[in-house]
């Protein structure tokens, strides 16, 4: 079972991939040509698996608005769960290692993506404040503050990256979380669950520009209990 997922995963992705490179080297690329395929590759895998998806609050997000999107990270199925559960453009914060893997990553970073340096926190840090630009044009930028997937379902301590995108650009926080990838398929886990159900939760926006530079830390935690206060206890 878990192969033919793999199988038709890889399917998929290069299904997306090899369009968004051929179009980015003709110079054809449009954001909205990256937007459909991502929402048709998230949709193939989510029915794949036959998830049975639950969003709470989609609400929240007011359409015509960019967030700095945060949610807590179980899951490689997570990504695929909130392209679906938000339905609008975000592109994702990824770690380095994900852009060097043929052809995927490649289309990733035509397409948009984040690469991090998680080895380099200054590195990284202005990597994200040079995307600010993409929250100014529409884009919504995904990020998983706690910088890896959670081996144990427990919500771990978040990195302040996301929190200076957000105070230098204004765009609101959207935190948001996820119940239920972790039994589809957990961090390290070599086996996927078919049928699990999935609950999105959307919380109400968070204002940075209510905290200020000075109160970065009093803002961590606010969104951090936000995100926590939703998962199972």
């Amino acid at each position: 079972m878990t192969a033919t997922h793999i199988a038709h995963a890889i399917w998929q992705t290069l299904r997306i991939s090899f369009p968004t490179i051929v179009e980015s080297l003709r110079g054809t690329l449009t954001l909205e040509a990256s937007d459909r395929r991502l929402m048709q590759w998230s949709r193939a895998l989510v029915d794949r698996a036959h998830i049975d998806l639950r969003v709470e609050g989609a609400e929240r997000a007011l359409p015509g608005e960019s967030f700095v999107v945060m949610s807590n990270h179980q899951s490689l199925y997570d990504i695929p769960v909130i392209y679906q559960a938000l339905q609008r453009r975000i592109r994702m914060v990824a770690k380095k290692e994900l852009f060097r893997v043929p052809v995927w990553g490649r289309a990733m970073r035509r397409a948009g993506f984040i690469a991090l340096d998680r080895d380099d926190r200054e590195r990284s840090r202005q990597t994200l404040l040079a995307s600010a630009t993409e929250l100014q044009h529409g884009t919504s930028i995904w990020i998983a503050p706690e910088g890896t997937r959670s081996l144990d379902g427990a919500l771990g301590e978040f990195r302040k990256g996301g929190f200076h995108l957000a105070l230098q650009s204004g765009a609101r926080i959207l935190p948001v979380t996820i119940v239920g990838t972790r039994a589809v398929l957990p961090a390290k886990g070599a086996h996927i669950t078919d049928g699990c159900q999935v609950r999105v939760l959307v919380h109400p926006p968070v204002d940075p520009a209510e905290y200020g530079e000075a109160r970065r830390d009093e803002l961590v935690a606010h969104v951090r209990s936000v995100i926590a206060s939703a998962l199972p206890s």
